[in-house]
């Protein structure tokens, strides 16, 4: 199960890097897919920044953080730092869709791989937990 927590991390990092790319950009962006589907509206846009920190490089932060623990084995913190991770890109998911009205497309790969992510290892933990059934 490690390797396919990193390999989804390394997805994860990948769907980030991309939404970064789109923050920075300032030629017409490639996923400006028609007035519903537009990474560069939804990257430009106040939300995409916290604390003066671009939301995307929060999210590739977050995805080493995962991969590491996912190599460590680390399921229990795991799953704390991937439920924190989905309710932060839940967040975001709101406000492309009732603030914005527009989507980015890496946006919402980034949402599957954490809610994948955060599905495995809550199954891994669920799996492992010790057995402590009560004897009579």
């Amino acid at each position: 199960m490690r390797w396919v927590l990193v390999v989804l991390c390394v997805v994860g990092v990948v769907a980030a890097t991309l939404a970064l790319r789109e923050h920075y950009r300032e030629d017409t962006s490639p996923c400006s897919i028609n007035d519903r589907w537009d990474c560069g509206i939804v990257n430009h846009s106040p939300y995409a920044v916290l604390w003066g920190v671009p939301v995307a490089t929060i999210g590739i932060a977050g995805y080493l953080f995962l991969g590491a623990l996912a190599f460590k084995k680390a399921y229990r913190l795991m799953l704390i730092a991937a439920l924190a991770g989905l309710a932060f890109s839940l967040y975001l998911t709101r406000i492309e869709a009732h603030v914005l009205g527009v989507w980015c497309i890496y946006c919402v790969i980034s949402l599957g791989v954490i809610s994948l992510l955060t599905l495995l290892v809550l199954g891994t933990v669920v799996v492992n937990r010790p057995n402590r059934a009560v004897q009579a």
